[in-house]
């Protein structure tokens, strides 16, 4: 198979389809959005070189749906199909009909994705690769019998987590042999329902964990890193802040960190962009992998403007047979990079997802400013989607330069017509632990449960 790409298909919608577009556009390639009918008059549909409608607006019948897509780049000649984040990018099924229908895949081959997209076997993988795993069951668990006898090896508190689970998804925490039986079967459950496969597998909890995630690019035959990601601060498992480089590693405990992710990704032969996560014990020292995203992230920006690498190109060019050229030693790491995930999200009302009409829309300009996003003034946000708007990322040439241009970029942002996070943000850049360091990923949670009532109004007031 011809493995140049002459035209892609961005099955994907939001900030990572308009990403993606101007991508393919700096290499010369032409773009197809395929879009839902709630997106025809979306950022992408109006960016790419050409559109097509794939369904109506509900997820299943449009994004998710293998067929209409395929048959989207039949219909428009595109050879290539870029699953973004999300959706379909993950779905070993979706990446092997793309692979029989004679198109490329921009992503690893569907046996890489299945073996680490079940959370079970990428574990066992990391392990036969040298690489820690957080203590945990062996394989996954169908009895409660079995998992109680599991658990006495572990030791409490442990997770219960989904193998096909992800982004966060698909966990519960269980602190003793009581609530593992009250958790276990509503857990399988919930995994059933989420992710198709009702298999789990216990895992200890590490408390006070950060979540550190390193980036990788592979083509096959050879594998780098692109450093590490601190993404801690979360609120209900779903990433809020992330910055590049991590605060609480030393050049040693990188060093370490981010051998064992290349030295993961080789043992799969990996071709393509992924991020290995981990949790960092501060404590102890001790990194345990937990998952490989088998995909670009949503938060890849930080990597780039700390290594000046793009990502996105370097997945079509490795797609469309071009060798990996990058060699470890070229790969350095500048200064220190902060994304804010701007999201249409109610602070006042617990977050609660608020779609609505750009009113007023100003992004800041500037050196070491970047802002991701698909709204434009005058769009009408759907309802049907994720709330994510906007990544406003920054860059400095220390931590302290960047929190400090963070802190300018959202004053010169103006976005009106719905809720944001944006306060949100402007408080976290204000915190004295956050400007320390000094968090891990339930630090986001206390601090929003101490905030209280006086958190919305707060909030309120600087909208």
């Amino acid at each position: 198979m011809n493995n140049k790409i002459t035209k892609l298909l961005v099955a994907n919608r939001g900030e990572i389809a308009v990403r993606i577009i101007g991508a393919a556009r700096a290499l010369g390639i032409p773009t197809v959005a395929a879009c839902s009918e709630a997106d025809i008059d979306s950022l992408p549909a109006r960016l790419a070189d050409e559109v097509e409608v794939i369904g109506p607006a509900r997820v299943d019948q449009s994004y998710l749906n293998v067929e209409a897509l395929l048959q989207a780049a039949r219909n428009t000649g595109a050879n290539a199909i870029h699953p973004g984040y999300g959706f379909l990018s993950e779905n070993a099924d979706f990446a092997e009909a793309v692979v029989k229908a004679g198109l490329i895949f921009v992503g690893p081959d569907a046996q890489t994705i299945r073996q680490m997209g079940d959370k079970s076997c990428a574990r066992s993988t990391a392990q036969a690769a040298g690489v820690p795993v957080v203590p945990g069951s062996d394989g996954e668990l169908e009895s409660i019998e079995t998992a109680l006898q599991v658990a006495q090896s572990i030791g409490y508190p442990l997770l219960i987590k989904a193998s096909a689970g992800g982004g966060g998804r698909g966990i519960r925490l269980a602190q003793d042999a009581d609530e593992l039986v009250r958790e276990f079967q509503i857990a399988q459950s919930e995994a059933k329902a989420a992710f198709g496969s009702g298999a789990v597998y216990l895992e200890r909890f590490v408390e006070r964990a950060r979540h550190i995630e390193v980036q990788i690019l592979g083509d096959g035959e050879h594998c780098v890193h692109l450093f590490e990601r601190e993404c801690s601060l979360q609120r209900r498992r779903q990433k809020v802040f992330e910055e590049a480089p991590s605060p609480a590693l030393d050049a040693q405990l990188r060093h370490h960190l981010c051998q064992s992710a290349v030295r993961l990704a080789a043992s799969l032969n990996y071709r393509g962009a992924g991020t290995l996560e981990y949790l960092f014990d501060e404590t102890s020292g001790e990194f345990f992998f937990i998952e490989m995203n088998t995909r670009i992230q949503v938060e890849h920006p930080v990597t780039e403007m700390v290594t000046g690498v793009d990502l996105v190109q370097w997945m079509l060019r490795i797609a469309g047979g071009e060798p990996l050229r990058l060699q470890q030693d070229d790969i350095e790491l500048h200064g220190a990079a902060i994304e804010m995930r701007i999201n249409a999200e109610d602070p006042q009302r617990g977050f609660f997802p608020c779609p609505g009409v750009v009113d007023e829309l100003q992004w800041p300009q500037g050196e070491g400013i970047r802002v991701e996003s698909h709204l434009y003034q005058g769009y009408r946000v759907p309802p049907y989607y994720d709330s994510l708007l906007a990544k406003l990322v920054v860059h400095g040439d220390s931590r302290a330069a960047a929190f400090a241009r963070a802190a300018t970029a959202l004053a010169q942002t103006r976005l009106t017509g719905m809720a944001t996070t944006i306060p949100l943000h402007r408080r976290l850049l204000e915190d004295a632990e956050v400007l320390a360091g000094r968090f891990d990923t339930g630090t986001l949670e206390v601090w929003l449960s101490k905030q209280g009532a006086s958190l919305g109004e707060a909030l309120a007031e600087e909208v």
